[in-house]
């Protein structure tokens, strides 16, 4: 039985920034021979002023452009929120350029020329990584709905539970009895959509860590 097509809004998109025109028509091309769709801008300024797809993928951009360049607009990408994956192409091979994209999270730094299964192999692994991210975030935006719909109580009991305290042990730190704890754990379990305790962990993990070190 073959698997359901993907949604347009689910297909990869990588996002091209580069300001030579044959360059961009290359890297569209190359892209297009392996059935990835692109978007392309001459500059750093079109790309700010674009409504950009809401899309798995990654952006290729150009270190050194006329006006703003690659650099700023990754930090402008960061600043606005957008933490889908960079990669950048320079013809001068700047190593402290280099250094610094990457501290800001570049996934790849490439110098022109660059071979086309080099840049293939790259564009698929920043895609991979914005695919685990987009995830990661559907995640965690489910289970902080979920532990919103908690009392105040059963949030207690599951920061206890993954702590590994014992519900005699959360019964004494709470002040209730251990019939009481297992009633709240039950509720809380339910809640959360979790049937082990694994479940439970990987679900408290994934909440944001200003959830998990504020119950109070």
């Amino acid at each position: 039985m073959e698997g359901a097509a993907a949604r347009p809004s689910e297909l990869p998109i990588v996002t091209l920034v580069d300001d030579d025109a044959r360059v961009r028509e290359a890297m569209e091309n190359l892209l297009c021979s392996v059935g990835i769709d692109t978007v392309s801008f001459a500059s750093a300024r079109e790309v700010i002023e674009a409504t950009l797809p809401d899309r798995p993928g990654c952006f290729v951009l150009d270190v050194r452009m006329p006006g703003l360049s690659g650099l700023d607009l990754q930090d402008h990408l960061l600043k606005q929120g957008n933490h889908t994956p960079v990669i950048f192409l320079t013809a001068h091979g700047d190593i402290a350029m280099s250094v610094e994209a990457m501290k800001a999270g570049a996934k790849d730094f490439l110098t022109k020329p660059v071979r086309d299964q080099t840049f293939l192999d790259a564009v698929s692994r920043a895609i991979s990584a914005d695919l685990e991210r987009r995830e990661a975030q559907t995640n965690s935006q489910k289970h902080i709905a979920l532990y919103q719909g908690l009392t105040a109580r059963e949030r207690q009991v599951l920061r206890f539970v993954v702590e590994g305290s014992l519900n005699k042990q959360i019964g004494f730190e709470l002040g209730i009895s251990e019939v009481t704890v297992k009633l709240h754990r039950s509720n809380m379990m339910k809640k959360m959509q979790v049937t082990t305790f694994n479940q439970l962990f990987t679900a408290w993990q994934a909440l944001p860590s200003h959830i998990r070190e504020n119950v109070e």
